[in-house]
């Protein structure tokens, strides 16, 4: 399973990368706006510090626009994913830029037929926001499950991302289902590393060493 970082914040990402367990990256608008830096600096900053994929998002509302956007994104770097809404526009914007060889992430992805629009578009991954569903009374991992299926019974080789993580247990469910990738805010990157258990064994060790003569 493939490990994102879901922010904007190079100072994360870089904290993430030391984990050594770092894949690649996603944004948004919601995201580089929490800088309150410039795109483009963010953005920069971002491609020389990660080699994997790194996800940017179109903002223009028709196909067009969304091909001509992803275009200009792309020159950010050869490892860019362009993301594109769910949308009817969207699965045209995908299909051209599939056929440009540019890679492709169908975010805002909420149901199943959704997920198998875009694969048949050919979309390099689709993003499910299970924390979303959660938030709306929906079992999000449920998505997932049914995705995984619908994408194994004909061999669409679109990745699952699972997007919207809000807690450790969702990137559990995740890893269990078959997804392929996880993308991850920092915080809980740093709560998977954790147990109660762990702490209390190394202050243990350390408590039993203090002891060894010198």
């Amino acid at each position: 399973m493939k490990f994102f970082i879901d922010t904007a914040d190079i100072a994360e990402i870089r904290k993430a990368k030391a984990f050594g367990v770092l894949d690649g990256v996603t944004t948004n608008p919601t995201l580089v706006s929490k800088t309150g830096r410039k795109f483009e600096d963010v953005v920069r900053e971002i491609f020389r510090e990660v080699d994997g994929p790194i996800s940017l998002e179109v903002m223009s509302p028709d196909a067009r626009g969304m091909v001509e956007e992803a275009k200009r994104l792309k020159e950010y770097g050869e490892n860019a994913v362009i993301k594109i809404p769910l949308s009817i526009p969207g699965l045209e914007a995908i299909k051209t830029l599939t056929g440009l060889g540019i890679r492709t992430n169908a975010t805002l992805c909420f149901s199943p037929l959704q997920a198998l629009l875009v694969a048949k578009a050919g979309a390099s991954y689709v993003s499910p926001f299970v924390g979303r569903l959660d938030d709306n009374a929906h079992q999000g991992m449920e998505l997932i499950g049914q995705i995984r299926q619908i994408y194994d019974n004909y061999g669409f080789p679109t990745e699952i991302l699972v997007a919207s993580v809000r807690h450790p247990l969702h990137v559990l469910d995740a890893a269990l289902i078959g997804a392929d990738v996880a993308t991850i805010p920092y915080a809980v990157f740093e709560k998977m590393a954790k147990h109660p258990l762990t702490d209390a064994g190394i202050k243990a060790f350390e408590a039993d060493w203090a002891k060894v003569p010198g």
